[in-house]
Order: C-alpha cells, then sequence, then structure tokens
C-alpha cells in the first residue's frame, strides 16, 4: 500500500538520536549470513553477539537458514531415495515453519507424486509387455485430470509403443498360426500405419512367410506328385539355406527314384510280363537304402531266373512226356518244396504212365477191355491208383458196352432208352446222369424249340429256356441257349440306349456290350458314328469358345474322316466363323483408331440383322465424338492459348455420355472463367495499393492453392504495412522524446515534460512518475513526484519495494501490465464527466540493474504491441538520463564538500607541522629500539627458518610413509585378489570332488581331495591373518561392538573346539563364573577371532591332558590400558592347557608379527606366527589386553582381559608408528568364510576337518533343489577356474549356466537371454568391470528387478556399499563359500519369483 506522510512523517531530531546504531563491525555476521543464504549455504549459522533489533533480526535469519536446510536436506534426501535407491515412495517432510515453507514442500510432493506415478505406471506397463501381456495401458489423466505436455507426450508413446506391439504380435501370431499351425500358406501381414522397425520387421515376416508358402507349396507339389507315382516334377523354386538343401535332397530323391523305378520297371516287365529271365536294374551313382534296394531287386531276379529255367526245363520235358528229366537248381523254402515235390511226381508219374498206357493202349486203342495195369514195388496213393485204374478197367468194361448202347440209341435220336447196368460211385452217376440226360434232351428240345420260336418268330426279347433238375453239360447247353438269348437281349437294348443317348444329344455314351460277329460290327459301326459325332462336337465347341470366350478370331473347325450331312455342318460353322472374325476385326479396327484419337475411320464390312445395327452404332458415335473433339478443342484454344474467356462447347444433337461429357467442359470453362477473373480483380487491387480485397471465389486443386497463395501473398503485404507504419511511428517518437530528455538537470522539471508529452503520444488519460529514493529507515522507496492528471504533492505517496503494483514492478523490474481492471481502480475526471481507465501499466526506469524510479499510465483503450516495445526503449534512455542527472547532482555537492574539507585541511596543516617537531625527536628514540629489534627478530627468522625445514623434513617422511602404506596396501588388496580367484576354484572343485556325488571316486582319492581343500582352507586363514595384520598396522581395522550374551559365547565356544579337543584325546572345559554378567558390549566377531586363536593354540601344542576356558572377574590385576584401569568392571577368558609350555625368554616374542617360540627349520609345529600377534592388537583396539604365563613342559596360561562396557575413547592403538594407510583390503564377512570354525595360522587343521570345513553329509549331485533347479544363471567373470568351479557346482543343482568373460560381453549375453534368473559379477574385468557393468544392466528396464549377486576376490574397505550402491542385490567375498551361495541365490530367486 502507498505510505503517506501522515502515516510515515520525519520523525524529530531528538528521536533520531535516541535510536539505536550499530556499526559494519556489528552488521558483518549478518550480512556475511545473508550473503550464505543468497548462495544457498544453509550450513553456516548465524552468530551475532549484539542484542535488541539486530539480535531478532540474526533470530529470523538463523530460523530462514534453518527453513531453507530443512527443504534442502530433504531434498536431498528425496533424492537419493529416489535416484540412487530407487525408493518411490519416499516424501518431503513439511518444515516447522509456515506459508511458502510448507506450500514449496507440498508442491515438491506433488510433482514427485505426478512423476513417481507415471514411472510406476511405465514401470507396470513395460513389466506386463515383458510379461507378455500387450493389454495393459497408461491411464492418460492424473488423479481426474487429463495430462499434458511432455509428460502426455511421454504415456502417449509408450502406449503408441505398446499398441505397435499388440499389432505386431497379433498380425505375426495370425501369420505364424495359419502357416504353422492351420497349415494355410500364403498368409501376409498388413503394413497399413507401420513405419520404421515395425514396419521392417512386418516385411520381413511377410517375406519369409511369402518365400515359405512359394518353397513349401512348390516341395509340396513334388512330394505329393512322387506319392502318386509322378517322378517327372522337380522342385524349382529359390532357396537358400536348409531349404534349398531340402531343395536338392528332394530333387536327387526323386532323381533316384525315377532312376530306380525305371529299372525295376524294366526288370519286372522283363520277368513278369515279356518272360525274359536274367535282366538286372542298372541304377548307377545309389546308395544306401537304394543300392541295397537295387542289389535285393537283382539278387531276386538272379535267383528266381535260375530256379524258374530249372523247373521249367523238367516241366516242359514232362509236358513233353519225357520223365528222365529232374530239378536239380538249389533252391530254399516254397521252390525247394516245389523242386522236390515234381521230382517225385516225375518218378510216380514214369510208372504209372507205363502202367496205365499199357491199359489205356489196350481198352483204348487195341479195344480190350478187361485189361489190368501191373505196377510192381508200389504202395501208398500209387498202389491206390493202379488197383482203382483195374477197377475201373472192369467196372468200364461192363458200363461202357451198356452206355455205349444208350448213346447210340441217342445218337440216332431215341431218347427213349434207359441205361439199365448195375453201377455205383460215379458210374451210377453217370448212369443217372445219361438217364436224366435222355430225360433232360427230351425237356432241353422242348424248351429251345419254345424259346427259338419267341426270339425269332415272335421278336420278344427276355425269354429263357426253363430246364428243370439239369447239370453239367446240358446245364450249360440250357444256360447256353439262355445265354445266347441274354446276350441278343443286352446287345440289342444297349444299341437302343446309345441311339437314344445319340438322339437326346448325349456323345459320351458308346456301345460297351460284348458281341461278335454282325453284332460286333454294328457296335463299332454305331460306336465310330459316335465318334465323329463327338469330334464335330468338340471343335464346333472349340471353334465357338476361341470366338465367343476367348476372342481369339480366325478358328475353323477341323473334323477329319467325315462327309455327307456332318462335312456341310463342318463347312457352314466354318464359315460363321470366318465371317464373324472379318465383322468383329473390321469394328475392332475403328474402335482401335478412335482409342488412338483417329476419328477418321468407318466400319464398311459387309454385315446383317445385329451385326450391321452394331456397325451403324459405332460409326454414329464416331461422327459424334468428331464434333465433340471439334467443339472442345475450340474452347481449349481460345481459354489456353488466346486467352479468351468465357467461351462454350456446343454439340448438336448429344445425348447420354456425350451430353454429360459437353455440359462438364462447359462447366470447367466456365469455372475457370469465373476462378481467373476474381483473381485477376485481386491482383489488379493489390497493384492500385489496394491490400483489403480477398478471393472469395471457390475453387479447389491447384486453383485453390492459387488462391491461398494469392490470398496469404496480400495478407503478408498487409501485415508488412502495418508493422512499418509502426515502426516509422515508433522511431519517430522515440527520437522525438530523447531530443526532449538532452539538457535537463532537475529531475522533476524532466519528469513533468515527460509525463505531458508521454500520456499524449500513447493515448494515455492518467499518469504519474515515481522516482527512487532513500527512505526514512534507509530502505529505498518509490515517491511521486510527477503526474498528468494527477497533483504531485511533496511526500504525498510512496511506495517501497514490492509494496503495490509500483513497488512490486520495481522489485522485479519488469512490467506490469494490467487489462479490464474493476470500474472504481482509476477514475478520470474532466469538467463534462467522468469515467473509469480500464488499463493500467507500470514501468519501472531501470540503469544497469538499479531502479531509478517507475511510471504508472492508465487508458481507456489498451496498450498495443508498439506502445510495449515503446515503452522499453523509452525506459531505457529515460534511465541513462535520470542516472546522468543524479551522478551531476552527487558531483556538485562533492565539490562544495572539497571544498569545505581542503579549507579545514590547511588548518590542520599547521598544527601537523608543529607536531612534526616533537615526533622528530621521538623518532630516534624510536631508531635506537629498532635497531635492537631488528637483531632479535634476525634471531627468531633464523629459528624460524630452522623450524620449517625440520616441518618439511618431517612433512616429506610422512609422505613417503603414506605412499609406502598405500603401495603396501595396494599391493595386499591385489595380492589378495590374485590369491584368492584361483583359491577358490580350488576350494569348490576340492569340496565338490571330496562329496563324490557320482560315487566314482575311491576312499583315498576322496581323502585326497578333503587334503587339498584343508590345505586351501588353511592358505585362505593365513591370507586373511595377513590382511588382518595389515589393518592393524595401518590403524584401519574396525569396531561394531554391540551386546553379546555370555551364554552365547560359551555355546559358540563349546560346539567349536569340543570336537577337536575329543579328537585328540583332551579333557575340555569351559567354566563361567557366577559373578559374570550375563550381557559383555564389545565386538563379538573380534572377541571370538582372539580365542578362537588362543584356543586352536592350546588344542595344538597340548598332546595330553586338558584344555580349560574360565571366564570370571579380574581380580588383583595390573593393567596398562586405560580403558581397563577405569573400567568399573573387567572380565578374563583365561586360557589354560597342559601342553608343551613357552620358555620365559619367549613369552614377549611370540607376540611380535612372524615370530614363534621355535622359529627353526626343525620346529615341530607349524604355523606363520601371526596369530598371537593380530591377537594382541585386537585385544588393545577392544580396550584390553593380553597376559601370558607358561613354564617349559607345564603348560601356558593366556588371559584376555576385557573391560564389560566397550568405550570408544578406551580404544589403544597399535602400537606401530605407520601413518594410515590410502585404502586396506576387507574382512570377508563371517558368513562367507569357507571353513567354520577357522583355523589360526599357527595351528593347522586337526581332527574333523572336513566336517568343520562344512562338508555335506550327503553330496547334492542329482538333486532337483525347488528354487534353483531349472533355472538359469549367467556367470560374468574373466577367470576360467572360476567359472569352471561355480558352473560344476549350480550344474549339479540342476541350473542352466551360461559364461561371459568380460563386462560387455555379458550386457549382450544377458539381451539375447532375457529369462536369465540370476547373475554371478566378477569386480576386476578388463574393458567394463562388475560395477559399471551392473549399473549398465540396471539401466535396462527389463533388468531393474533381476538378482546381481557380486563376487570379489579384492575385498577392499567399502567394496560391499560400492557394489550395493551400483545396483547389486548383494556381495560376497572370494573364496566364495558354496552353501552360503547356494543359500544367497535361494533367497533372492524366492524374492524375484515373489514379485
Amino acid at each position: 500500500m502507498p505510505q503517506t506522510a501522515s502515516r510515515t512523517g520525519r520523525p524529530a531530531v531528538s528521536q533520531r538520536d535516541a535510536t539505536p546504531r550499530y556499526s559494519d563491525a556489528d552488521l558483518a555476521p549478518l550480512l556475511k549470513a545473508l550473503a550464505a543464504l543468497r548462495d544457498g549455504r544453509f550450513r553456516a549459522s548465524v552468530e551475532v553477539p549484539a542484542d535488541g533489533a539486530l539480535a531478532e533480526a540474526a533470530a529470523l535469519v538463523e530460523e530462514i537458514r534453518a527453513n531453507g536446510a530443512h527443504v534442502a536436506g530433504e531434498m536431498a534426501r528425496v533424492r537419493r531415495e529416489l535416484g540412487r535407491e530407487g525408493h518411490l515412495r519416499e516424501r518431503l517432510s513439511p518444515p516447522a515453519a509456515r506459508g511458502a515453507w510448507v506450500s514449496t514442500v507440498e508442491d515438491a510432493n506433488a510433482i514427485i507424486d505426478k512423476l513417481t506415478e507415471l514411472s510406476t505406471g511405465i514401470a507396470r506397463v513395460v513389466e506386463a509387455v515383458a510379461a507378455g501381456d500387450l493389454s495393459q495401458r497408461l491411464e492418460l489423466r492424473f488423479r481426474g485430470r487429463p495430462m499434458r505436455g511432455e509428460v502426455l507426450r511421454m504415456a502417449k508413446s509408450v502406449n503408441h509403443m505398446v499398441e505397435q506391439l499388440d499389432n505386431f504380435a497379433w498380425e505375426v501370431t495370425q501369420v505364424a498360426r495359419e502357416v504353422g499351425v492351420e497349415g494355410r500358406l500364403g498368409g501376409q501381414a498388413p503394413l497399413r500405419g507401420q513405419s520404421g522397425r515395425w514396419r521392417e520387421v512386418t516385411s520381413a515376416v511377410n517375406v519369409m512367410a511369402g518365400r515359405l508358402t512359394a518353397q513349401v507349396r512348390d516341395i509340396a507339389a513334388v512330394t505329393t506328385a512322387v506319392a502318386k507315382g509322378d517322378l517327372t516334377r522337380k522342385v524349382t523354386v529359390e532357396a537358400v539355406g536348409e531349404l534349398q538343401e531340402l531343395k536338392l535332397t528332394v530333387n536327387t530323391m526323386v532323381d533316384q527314384l525315377s532312376a530306380f523305378a525305371d529299372e525295376v520297371t524294366r526288370v519286372a516287365r522283363e520277368v513278369g510280363t515279356e518272360g525274359r529271365l536274367g535282366g538286372q536294374a542298372q541304377v548307377r551313382g545309389v546308395s544306401g537304402v537304394w543300392k541295397d534296394l537295387t542289389n535285393n531287386v537283382n539278387g531276386m531276379a538272379s535267383n528266381l531266373t535260375y530256379q524258374v529255367r530249372n523247373i521249367a526245363q523238367v516241366a516242359t520235358a514232362v509236358a513233353n512226356g519225357d520223365l528222365s528229366k529232374k530239378i536239380t537248381v538249389d533252391a530254399q523254402g516254397e521252390i525247394a518244396d516245389l523242386k522236390d515235390t515234381l521230382n517225385t511226381m516225375v518218378d510216380r508219374l514214369s510208372a504209372f504212365a507205363d502202367e496205365v498206357t499199357r491199359v489205356a493202349r489196350e481198352v483204348g486203342t487195341e479195344g480190350r477191355l478187361g485189361g489190368q495195369a501191373q505196377v510192381r514195388g508200389v504202395s501208398g496213393v500209387w498202389k491206390d491208383l493202379t488197383n482203382n485204374v483195374n477197377g475201373m478197367a472192369s467196372n468200364l468194361t461192363y458200363q461202357v458196352r451198356n452206355i455205349a448202347q444208350v448213346a447210340t440209341a441217342v445218337a440216332n435220336g431215341d431218347l427213349s432208352k434207359k441205361i439199365t447196368v448195375d453201377a455205383q460211385g460215379e458210374i451210377a452217376d453217370l448212369k443217372d446222369t445219361l438217364n436224366t440226360m435222355v430225360d433232360r434232351l427230351s425237356a432241353f428240345a422242348d424248351e429251345v424249340t419254345r424259346v427259338a420260336r419267341e426270339v425269332g418268330t415272335e421278336g420278344r426279347l427276355g425269354g429263357q429256356a426253363q430246364v428243370r433238375g439239369v447239370s453239367g453239360v446240358w446245364k450249360d447247353l440250357t444256360n447256353n441257349v439262355n445265354g445266347m438269348a441274354s446276350n441278343l437281349t443286352y446287345q440289342v437294348r444297349n444299341i437302343a440306349q446309345v441311339a437314344t443317348a445319340v438322339a437326346n444329344g448325349d456323345l459320351s455314351k458308346k456301345i460297351t456290350v460284348d458281341a461278335q460277329g454282325e453284332i460286333a460290327d454294328l457296335k463299332d459301326t454305331l460306336n465310330t458314328m459316335v465318334d465323329r459325332l463327338s469330334a464335330f462336337a468338340d471343335e464346333v465347341t472349340r471353334v465357338a469358345r476361341e470366338v465367343g470366350t476367348e476372342g481369339r478370331l480366325g478358328g475353323q473347325a477341323q473334323v477329319r474322316g467325315v462327309s455327307g450331312v456332318w462335312k456341310d455342318l463342318t463347312n457352314n460353322v466354318n464359315g460363321m466363323a470366318s465371317n464373324l472374325t472379318y465383322q468383329v476385326r473390321n469394328i475392332a479396327q475403328v474402335t482401335t483408331a478412335v482409342a488412338h484419337g483417329d476419328l477418321t475411320k468407318k466400319i464398311d464390312v459387309d454385315a446383317r440383322g445385329e451385326i450391321l445395327e452394331l456397325k451403324t452404332t459405332i460409326n454414329t458415335m464416331v461422327d459424334t465424338l468428331s464434333a465433340f473433339a471439334d467443339e472442345v478443342t475450340r474452347v481449349a484454344r481460345e481459354v489456353g492459348t488466346e486467352g479468351r474467356l468465357g467461351g462454350q462447347a456446343k454439340v448438336e444433337g448429344v445425348s447420354g455420355t456425350w451430353k454429360r461429357l459437353t455440359e462438364n467442359v462447359n462447366e470447367l470453362a466456365s469455372n475457370l472463367t469465373t476462378q481467373v477473373r476474381a483473381i485477376a480483380a485481386v491482383t489488379s487491387a493489390v497493384a492500385s495499393g489496394d491490400l483489403s480485397r480477398e478471393i472469395t471465389v471457390e475453387a479447389a486443386g491447384e486453383v485453390a492453392e492459387l488462391k491461398d497463395n494469392v490470398n496469404l501473398m496480400v495478407a503478408t503485404l498487409r501485415e508488412t504495412t502495418r508493422a512499418n507504419r509502426e515502426q516509422d511511428w515508433l522511431k519517430s517518437n522515440l527520437a522525438r522524446i530523447g531530443g526532449m530528455l538532452q539538457g535537463h538537470r532537475d529531475v522533476t522539471q524532466l519528469a513533468q515534460l515527460i509525463m505531458s508529452e508521454l500520456a499524449q503520444t500513447v493515448s494515455a488519460n492518467y499518469g504519474a512518475f515515481y522516482l527512487a529514493r532513500p527512505g526514512a529507515d534507509g530502505e529505498s522507496e518509490l515517491a511521486l513526484i510527477a503526474g498528468y492528471g494527477v497533483r504531485a504533492e511533496p511526500d504525498a505517496v510512496a511506495f517501497r519495494m514490492g509494496e503495490g503494483l509500483v513497488g512490486q514492478a520495481a522489485l522485479e523490474r519488469r512490467t506490469i501490465l494490467v487489462d479490464d481492471a474493476p470500474p472504481d481502480y482509476v477514475t478520470v475526471r474532466s469538467g463534462l464527466g467522468q469515467a473509469p481507465a480500464t488499463h493500467v501499466i507500470v514501468l519501472p526506469i531501470l540503469f544497469e540493474g538499479q531502479v531509478q524510479g517507475a511510471i504508472e499510465l492508465a487508458s481507456f483503450s489498451g496498450f498495443t504491441d508498439t506502445h510495449l516495445a515503446f515503452f522499453d526503449q523509452f525506459t531505457e534512455n529515460l534511465g541513462v538520463t535520470i542516472n546522468a542527472i543524479n551522478a551531476n547532482s552527487r558531483t556538485e555537492a562533492l565539490l562544495a564538500e572539497s571544498q569545505r574539507l581542503a579549507q579545514q585541511l590547511q588548518e590542520r596543516s599547521d598544527e601537523l607541522q608543529r607536531q612534526q617537531a616533537e615526533l622528530r625527536r621521538s623518532n630516534a628514540e624510536l631508531e635506537e629500539k629498532a635497531a635492537l629489534l631488528a637483531k632479535q627478530n634476525r634471531a627468531i627468522e633464523i629459528q624460524n627458518f630452522q623450524i620449517e625445514q625440520a616441518r618439511r623434513t618431517l612433512e616429506e617422511r610422512a609422505e613417503q610413509l603414506a605412499l609406502s602404506s598405500r603401495y603396501k596396501s595396494e599391493f595386499l588388496a591385489n595380492m589378495s585378489h590374485e590369491l584368492r580367484t584361483p583359491l577358490n576354484s580350488l576350494l569348490v572343485l576340492a569340496k565338490l570332488l571330496s562329496e563324490n556325488p557320482e560315487g566314482n571316486l575311491t576312499p583315498k582319492q576322496v581323502e585326497f581331495a578333503k587334503t587339498i581343500h584343508d590345505s586351501g582352507t588353511d592358505l585362505l586363514q593365513l591370507i586373511n591373518d595377513i590382511l588382518d595384520l595389515s589393518k592393524v598396522e595401518a590403524g584401519k581395522m574396525e569396531v561394531h561392538p554391540q551386546p553379546l550374551a555370555f551364554t552365547k559365547l560359551v555355546d559358540y565356544v563349546d560346539a567349536t573346539f569340543r570336537p577337536l579337543a575329543v579328537d585328540k584325546g583332551l579333557d575340555f572345559a569351559v567354566e563361567v563364573s557366577p559373578q559374570v554378567p550375563e550381557v559383555l558390549f564389545t565386538d563379538e566377531q573380534r572377541l571370538q577371532q582372539v580365542l578362537r586363536n588362543l584356543l586352536s593354540n592350546a588344542v595344538k601344542f597340548t598332546s595330553e591332558g586338558r584344555v580349560r576356558l574360565t571366564i570370571a572377574p579380574a581380580e588383583g590385576v595390573e593393567f596398562t590400558a586405560p580403558a581397563l584401569r577405569e573400567a568399573p568392571l573387567v572380565i578374563g577368558f583365561e586360557v589354560s592347557d597342559t601342553g608343551i609350555g613357552i620358555s620365559e625368554d619367549k613369552l614377549q616374542v611370540i607376540f611380535e608379527a612372524f615370530q614363534q617360540a621355535d622359529g627353526t627349520t626343525s620346529r615341530r609345529y607349524g604355523g606363520t606366527g601371526l596369530g598371537l600377534s593380530i591377537s594382541r592388537n585386537i585385544a588393545h583396539l577392544l580396550g584390553g589386553e593380553i597376559h601370558a604365563q607358561s613354564r617349559v613342559g607345564k603348560g601356558s596360561k593366556f588371559t584376555l582381559y576385557l573391560p564389560v562396557q566397550y568405550r570408544e575413547s578406551g580404544t589403544a592403538q597399535p602400537a606401530a608408528a605407520e601413518p594410515p594407510a590410502a585404502a586396506v583390503p576387507q574382512d570377508p564377512p563371517p558368513a562367507a568364510v569357507a571353513i567354520d570354525p577357522p583355523v589360526s595360522s599357527e595351528r593347522p587343521a586337526v581332527g574333523g576337518a572336513a566336517r568343520s570345513a562344512g562338508f555335506l553329509e550327503d553330496p547334492p549331485a542329482e538333486h532337483l533343489d525347488a528354487v534353483l533347479s531349472g533355472r538359469k544363471v549367467l556367470i560374468v567373470d574373466d577367470d576360467v577356474r572360476n567359472v569352471f568351479a561355480l558352473a560344476s557346482v549350480l550344474e549339479g543343482y540342476g541350473m542352466e549356466v551360461l559364461y561371459a568373460e568380460d563386462g560387455q560381453a555379458g550386457i549382450d549375453l544377458l539381451q539375447r537371454n532375457p529369462d536369465v534368473a540370476l547373475v554371478l559379477m566378477d569386480v576386476m574385468m578388463p574393458g567394463l568391470d562388475g560395477y559399471a557393468t551392473t549399473e549398465a544392466i540396471r539401466g535396462m528396464p527389463q533388468f531393474t528387478d533381476l538378482p546381481i549377486i557380486v563376487i570379489t576376490a579384492k575385498a577392499m574397505k567399502g567394496d560391499r556399499e560400492k557394489s550395493l550402491a551400483s545396483g547389486a542385490s548383494d556381495y560376497i567375498p572370494k573364496p566364495v563359500d558354496v552353501d552360503h551361495l547356494l543359500d544367497i541365490m535361494r533367497t533372492w530367486l524366492r524374492r524375484s519369483a515373489a514379485r
């Protein structure tokens, strides 16, 4: 709000004297704090020793700093949680303050909410896509409001990507289902709406489907032809790769099949059809089954040839009456049986034939009945045959004579006689038959006579002779007669059917009944007639199809061998085709000429009927087209060439399409006339300077583009003219008012002049000029000094910075424009009336960023862009002028002040001359004292120089020590990596061998493997001891104190060392005093390490007797450690044994590094001498110490003293004088140690090492783990030994192992195998190390939740944190404990499956 004189009047002089004054020194801390706040440094607190208002201001600044620090800290925390840890639910907590602080935090949280919800939505959609669900989409509204800007574009891009994937997957699945499942080849995925990679992939799928369709169809056609016995087809489609191989294979198969089939067919035809034996199949270039088949066929043909030829020779001989030959060819199976049968048959036939021949000769040739066959030495069938022949001869004699009598009678046509001789069997049957024959002959004669009369005389077909009870020849005779009647019936009826079909136009039927003689001649004649008719019909049909359907003129029917009516019909059809050919070709010539634009030709061929009407119609069409073309050409020439618009085509007597074409041409000419005249009118107006015209005629196509371009040109010219006019106004007024600013020395007069000119220039009705000046409280303010329509009174109106629109414009140093101000905001009055000014503008006047003043203007009408540009340039010039006036005023004031000070200086100069004389006397005394001080200063400088040299020497020595320590640490870290890497594979493979999962190792070999594992375990402990010693010397061994229950510690010691003591036959006991408290506050791991060393030594150096651990409060013991002397309660852990003991002079030596009681080469016990040294240093770190007592041959007693409550201040540094190292290898976590319990480097493994080393009683081989089995794991490691060891173990649990030798190869392999369930990542690798590779994998959206376990041999301090920070899920140092690794893998795989 503005300040008035009544509210902010100047205070009286007496009041100003009472106001507290602060010096620059008092204000300096406050200014420093404000500068820190300005620079964003919120950690510097405000310390102002003064009180009052300055202290209150400091408190306010401190509150502002605290709020800013809180907001900055929360922002950093949330950024870390969101960006590094990935915790998307983290939000800024509000500060204790209110107002903008809280709203800022709420706004930041709202931004995070929106971005995290978008990220979560994108992750949800991407996870769904990765899982194969393409139905998920991002919601384009956030909490009910639609998204906008980049967020909306990003969401739409994700949705568009999923839609493209969905469409692509559906189309490819459709094509794959049609081709691969339904077998429907030829399917194609549409390319509509696709672009980029999607279009390329879809095109590739279509090309693949198309090529596969062509290839499969061609191969299917060939194989189908082969299956149907057609071996002439070949696969001819183009193919590459395996399909090319398949094509060549199929073609080769067809060739071989064809050759094989030809040869087999030839051999089969020669042997089976032509009877030519001895043929062989010749199939060249075949092998395998085809060669075997060929050989089998040839072998079969050869064997069959020899056997059949030999059998044929014997059979031919038998058939020729030669019974002297036998079958001699080798044969098997049924052929052999046939051979024996035929040979036996030949023998029997020979003997039987001789006798039968004799009897037959006597009976049949010589007519001597009663003869008997005599066949000696036969039996069985042949004897029966002989007897039968003889009986037959006797019976036959009597019977034949009686039959001969009856037959003679029948032959003589006497059917009244019968056979009366006694007979049996077949002769009796023959007797009955002959007698029946006589009866049947009588009946047969009657029936034949009847049938012959019906068929031959009466013409009734279908009659049959009915002779009941006949058989044999008589039945055959009856059947023959009936067959004759039936055949005649079928033949005549079949001839009648064919004749009827021909009469009905069906030429497909033929006479098919069997016939002979004249009936056969009739059949052939009729069938030939049908063939001629069919050939005639085919030719006529062909000519009709060529002319009527295919449009091929000139065809002639060729029916050979016809004459008579058929030849006349053929000539008539050919004449019709010739006439039609001439007529159609003449019509085609005319229509072709018309199509080519030649309207001079007419149809002149002779025609009649409808062809004549077609000829007349086409000739009329040509005349009409000619007239139409002339008119269109005339109109086009007038409009397009001569430029005469308005012409119209006039074609008389047209209708239909020609009339519509004429009207369309006239409409085109009319539209073009209207459009061109409208464009010409506008261009003429523009040429005359009239820029208000536009082309409004309707148009389309290029004319519409011309219309739009002309209108755009006119609009551009109009806008350019207006802009030039505004620039002229702007420059002229700036030059005019700029000239008025020159030569003024009074700001008030200048302000009043400016307001008068400025208001009139921009048509403002109200204005005020404010000048910047210091306020009463030292703060700048803007005071009204001039106005337009308002009177400026001294100190009437003033604004502070940020107060009102004027103060806000000055504070922000920018123009404030108010449109549509309220009616009561500013009122402009005159003698005739008043009205509100609805447009207000406030202009800050600046010079080099400093506010010089402000101008406020109000107007009834709005301020244009030209006005605003004028204001920008005008206020800049005005700021320069006001600054120059102020500078001149300050210069004049300074000149007057300098003149006054010069006079005062002259007066004081006289006084100084008097004082100089006194100073000269004082200077003489000071020179004497200065000489003495100079001598003392030189002595001090020499001492300082010597001290500086000593300091530099110490610094150089410290740098050398630090460099040496850093080199040592790096050497130890690298050696740790180089030793742990092969040691890891050695321990894993040795353990796998010792478990003997396949049971193929002997017990001795298993023992060897266990010994290798124990030796590796000892080497690992030695490495750990060396690293511990290095950290102790560097002062980098860390202590993590926590409450430790004594019961837990006792259980650990008892479970660890009792089995070792029992194996050596020692008595082992743990005794705990009742005075010991329940809990000890110390580092559990370090305490266990010390006790392990002490108890391991006791068990190692004791061969008989006992080993005992006593835990009790320390009493009467003198301590050197301050923490023990100050501790209220000290606990002693006493390890005593009855072992070999240590001499007195060695008790201190054994606590030194690499020192032992027996250090000779012939020592009985091994070790490195690091265990007690490390234990002593760890005891110092824990605030305790170790005391030792021993007697040679009696035993030893080592006591560890620790305070009950560990205190940080009581931590004692080791005696080593080395400075801290840059980096020391870090201890592996207890869970990763490959042995349990570890044995000190001074103690070799004793009994039960295999069990304590964590070997499984039952090996995991062939064991299907429910979590691990079937999962795919990727090992990224450049050491093939580690890969082999880990792969051997994991494959034993049913896992599929992939391997990559560096980080980039691991990323590529992971992208090709997205189903990898877990990654084992080494750190030290060439190229991309494990950290960079892990970060790169985490940067891939599909692998953000993939479990990655870092495995490294360089266990440096901070490596675990660095691994987790790079994105690793877990961290394991080498050597790897297999059981621990498997447990961690199961844990992460279960978590991954639960997501």
